[in-house]
Order: C-alpha cells, then sequence, then structure tokens
C-alpha cells in the first residue's frame, strides 16, 4: 500500500522521537524535524510508508551520526519482554488451544512499536489479549494452513515483539514437528525493528533458520531484498507476516498463502483492513 497524506504527518513526528530517544541537543533535534520536514515535500506517493522511511531514516542517522538511532531502547523493550515471558509460558503450558494462545501472544507483542501513530502499553495488553476476539478473524484458516505446511516463514516485526515471535514459532515446532520453519529480519537497522544481531541474541537459531533479507526498510519490501530471500518468499507453504510494516509492504499481496499478524496501531491501515485502531488481526490471503 503507498502512503497516504495522514502518513506525512507521522513520519515528521518521528524525527521528534529519534530525537528524544539519542538524547539529542536543542539544536540536533531542530536538524532533525527540519530535514525530515523538507524531505516531506519530495515523498513520492508511488513508495510505501517503509520505503520513505528507509530514506527518511538513513537521513538522520547520518545526521547523528549513529548507525543504530534506537540501540538502547531496543535493549529495553527486550528486557521488558523477556520479563513476562515466565507468566506466557505457564499460559501457554495450561492453554487448551496452543496455537491460538501463541498466536495471540505474538499479536500482542505488536504493540512495541515506535513508529507507530498510537502506542498502547504491553504490560495491558498481554492482560487482556486472551480475552480479546480477533477484528479480523481468519484464526481457522490460519490453523487449517499451518497443518498442511512444509514449510512456514515467520517475517518479523520488531524488537521486543521477536521474544514472543520465539514463543511463537517454538510452538508451532511442538504442534508440527515435521514443518521446516524460518525467521526473516531485516537487513540493517531500521526504527526498532529486529535485525540479525537481536535474533541470534534471543537464540532463534535454536528453532529455526534464520534468515537475513537485506532490506533496509521497516517491512518486508520484495524488490530490495537479496536472492535467497526473494526465493524463499516465493517457494515456502505458507508466509506469517508480522506487525504493520509488513502488511504495508505485502498489500496486495504478491502470492497466495499469506497470514498477516497485527495490532492496528493508525488509521491508514484501519482503513486499509476496513477496521478500527485497537483491533488484532489474523488475516489469510
Amino acid at each position: 500500500m503507498t502512503i497516504d497524506e495522514a502518513c506525512v504527518g507521522c513520519i515528521i513526528n518521528q524525527s521528534v522521537k529519534v530525537a528524544n530517544a539519542i538524547h539529542a541537543s536543542a539544536s540536533m533535534a531542530d536538524e532533525l524535524k527540519s530535514t525530515v520536514t523538507k524531505m516531506s515535500e519530495s515523498f513520492s506517493y508511488d513508495d510505501t510508508p517503509p520505503e520513505i522511511a528507509s530514506y527518511v531514516y538513513e537521513k538522520m542517522a547520518q545526521i547523528a551520526n549513529k548507525a543504530d538511532l534506537y540501540d538502547e531502547v531496543k535493549e529495553l523493550c527486550t528486557k521488558k519482554a523477556l520479563s513476562f515471558v515466565p507468566l506466557l509460558k505457564k499460559e501457554l503450558t495450561n492453554s487448551k488451544n496452543k496455537l491460538l494462545t501463541a498466536t495471540k501472544i505474538a499479536i500482542a507483542g505488536n504493540v512495541i512499536d515506535l513508529a507507530a501513530e498510537v502506542e498502547f502499553d504491553l504490560k495491558e495488553e498481554l492482560e487482556k489479549i486472551f480475552h480479546t476476539e480477533f477484528g479480523h478473524d481468519d484464526f481457522l484458516v490460519f490453523a487449517q494452513k499451518l497443518s498442511s505446511a512444509k514449510s512456514v516463514l515467520v517475517v518479523g516485526d520488531n524488537v521486543g515483539e521477536h521474544i514472543f515471535d520465539y514463543m511463537l514459532i517454538e510452538t508451532l515446532s511442538e504442534l508440527y514437528p515435521e514443518s521446516k520453519f524460518y525467521y526473516m529480519v531485516r537487513g540493517n537497522p531500521i526504527i526498532n525493528d529486529v535485525t540479525l544481531k537481536e535474533a541470534r541474541e534471543a537464540g532463534f537459531e535454536k528453532i529455526c533458520e534464520v534468515v537475513d533479507s537485506g532490506v533496509n526498510t521497516p517491512g518486508f519490501t520484495y524488490n530490495r531484498a537479496n536472492d535467497y530471500s526473494r526465493e524463499l518468499f516465493d517457494s515456502v507453504d505458507l508466509i506469517i507476516s508480522k506487525g504493520m510494516g509488513n502488511y504495508e509492504c505485502m498489500s496486495p499481496p504478491k502470492r497466495e498463502s499469506i497470514c498477516f499478524l497485527l495490532k492496528i496501531k493508525c488509521g491508514v491501515v484501519a482503513a486499509s483492513l476496513q477496521k478500527e485502531i485497537g483491533d488484532i488481526v489474523c488475516k489469510v490471503v
């Protein structure tokens, strides 16, 4: 999906979030915002929001002389996510439907999004997620697809959220031991998206094959991905796409058998899905 007028203000506002994250001086904060505001005058409305973000964040990284603008925040997000793991493991152990529970845990983690228009509290989301109905409910179709899939690619989204993705893949591996699982990450630091560094630190290589997509966008942009990632994307039986950035990049979808798992955190995505901000989505195409 291409950018909307509403995306412009959101992207400009991200310069303020970056300034806060890196503890920028007043002069640098002003430079970040004025630069992004100037860039916004020439945004292409043929690009997706993640493609626009790649240009903006590259420029902000140059101004700040810092490759990973959110490195400190990502570490805090991971620690916070890990603090909930014992409770969530207990929830999984006691669950009568482990697939549904693991899926909802993975979606709840999607609130850790530093580029979102609307922010949600992770603790609050985890407390209510098991009693929340899907705004778009293709869960039974998702379960049916998984039962016959021999290869499953999970396209990751944000750091912190990746801890809950680990729990999802771990559960899927137990439920479908004959299937091959892959976890795809970004090619370099962009916003708070998960990269090879965070995936390795979390131990993903113990439960699946970790794939560096090569993309520099906060979402899987097919034409920017490396050859192996594109081959995998095209050939696996099922893709599980996490979060709004991946949804934005994959809409309209380039193939069948994609399951989008996300929390709606902006009006543009809400309009695309014909749902409301705050809804949780399990949508299979």
